[in-house]
């Protein structure tokens, strides 16, 4: 099975195609897989990307089974560009859309990364609030996904039971204040899609399709519109 996979839920932004699980490689032996792991105009970005791997299954004579999308939670624009991108590309393609949780998606590149214990991914959600659920080693869901505000007591009903390996770009912020000694922190962990490729065949699997006229990500929060600081707007 080969899946395209797209994740645009933080400032990274990325894409892979993957044949049973695993990132497919081209003909020179070069991974298909991009990512910008820093703040990028996903707009942009992600288009080119989508294009580079769809011709890249074409030349190799590959036929795209379906595209998975990061569902949320995560960043209200970036989370509308893919889900976006994914809908026309499997209403263009017709073929499934597979929607994957986003703190799951991370929570798989910190297994294959070596993370251990308690799998728990943080997404910034600003001042010391974070986007957090639980997995267990085998990625099932300990606890679902909700908005925290990280304080020291915090985590403290995990804490007790085992190790704990926290990451994320909201887990920063927050080594200062859980200081149990069996909580853990990994660094450099961004919603990848060179890690859907599984958890999307599972998806597909169970024949859990998205409806590709009216699903929505998952934003966990309704979005906050801002005043615009460009000079003569209001």
């Amino acid at each position: 099975m080969i899946i395209l996979n797209i994740e645009t839920s933080t400032d990274a932004c990325s894409a892979a195609l993957t044949e049973d699980g695993s990132v497919m490689t081209d003909a020179e032996g070069r991974a298909l897989a991009r990512l910008t792991p820093e703040k990028s105009e996903h707009a942009r970005e992600l288009a080119v990307m989508a294009q580079e791997l769809t011709e890249a299954a074409r030349r190799m004579g590959k036929t795209i089974d379906a595209v998975s999308v990061s569902a949320g939670p995560g960043s209200y624009t970036g989370l509308r560009i893919g889900a976006s991108t994914a809908k026309g590309i499997a209403y263009g393609l017709q073929i499934p859309l597979l929607a994957i949780p986003t703190l799951q998606i991370m929570a798989a590149k910190a297994k294959a990364q070596g993370a251990e214990g308690m799998l728990c991914p943080m997404i910034d959600a600003r001042r010391m609030e974070v986007y957090d659920a639980l997995y267990d080693g085998a990625l099932e869901e300990l606890h679902p996904a909700e908005a925290t505000v990280v304080d020291g007591q915090s985590y403290s009903e995990w804490l007790e039971k085992g190790p704990v390996c926290f990451f994320g770009n909201g887990s920063d912020k927050c080594k200062a204040v859980l200081t149990h000694p069996n909580a853990r922190f990994m660094e450099g962990i961004v919603p990848d899609a060179a890690y859907m490729g599984r958890l999307a065949e599972a998806v597909f699997a169970k024949g859990d399709f998205a409806d590709v006229a009216y699903w929505t990500p998952f934003y966990l929060k309704e979005f906050e519109a801002k005043v615009s600081v460009v000079k003569g707007l209001k």
